[in-house]
């Protein structure tokens, strides 16, 4: 029904529920249900945000899920898509895992690594692979998207300094998918450079 919305961060919520922004759009403030992931990048009174969205419908109430790159929505759609994930163990999923990883994990069957998402049991981590791997083969979600993240300066004083080391874009941007996810803090300039060229290196 809604593809995306843009407009300016005004609210942030993060409580037992989970993670909330509102985006104010000609005076409308919509409210998004976010991963901790995109909840995190995002800054009060950032403007000319784009929350791709996805309109949940259940028999008591409705509400919209927003995701900052249309990968992650669209892969979020397809992990629902399992009976037995519901929303709450999608956003896990994601939270655990950048899309792009997520993506390889099921392709390359890997049911182990899922179960480090909380919640996902090995039960259903191998139903998730049976059900999602050769759709997700099939699938356009492109692997390399990773530029439509928020680069931060760090991330950008990386790359600059991975390709004067020689590296190529496409390199940097799966070492990026890889890492990020992996390392405890991705704002730290010393620790993303070192995670990314042992990742390169490997």
């Amino acid at each position: 029904m809604y593809n995306y919305f843009k407009g300016t961060v005004t609210d942030k919520v993060h409580n037992t529920k989970g993670c909330f922004l509102t985006l104010e759009i000609s005076g409308i403030g919509y409210m998004f249900e976010v991963t901790e992931r995109d909840f995190s990048s995002l800054g009060m009174g950032d403007e000319n945000v784009t929350v791709y969205s996805v309109l949940v419908h259940k028999e008591d109430t409705m509400y919209l899920c927003g995701f900052l790159n249309k990968q992650a929505r669209d892969l979020f759609q397809i992990l629902t898509s399992v009976s037995g994930v519901g929303v709450k163990m999608a956003f896990a999923l994601l939270n655990q895992f950048d899309f792009a990883k997520l993506i390889s994990i099921v392709i390359d069957g890997q049911y182990k690594e899922l179960t480090l998402a909380k919640g996902v049991g090995t039960k259903l981590a191998q139903k998730i692979i049976l059900e999602l791997k050769d759709k997700l083969i099939k699938t356009d979600i492109e692997f390399e998207a990773v530029s439509d993240f928020r680069e931060t300066e760090q991330i950008k004083d990386t790359r600059s300094i991975l390709e004067s080391l020689g590296y190529e874009h496409d390199e940097i941007q799966e070492a990026f998918s890889s890492v990020l996810s992996t390392i405890a803090n991705p704002d730290n300039s010393e620790e993303l450079l070192k995670a990314t060229l042992t990742h390169l290196s490997n």
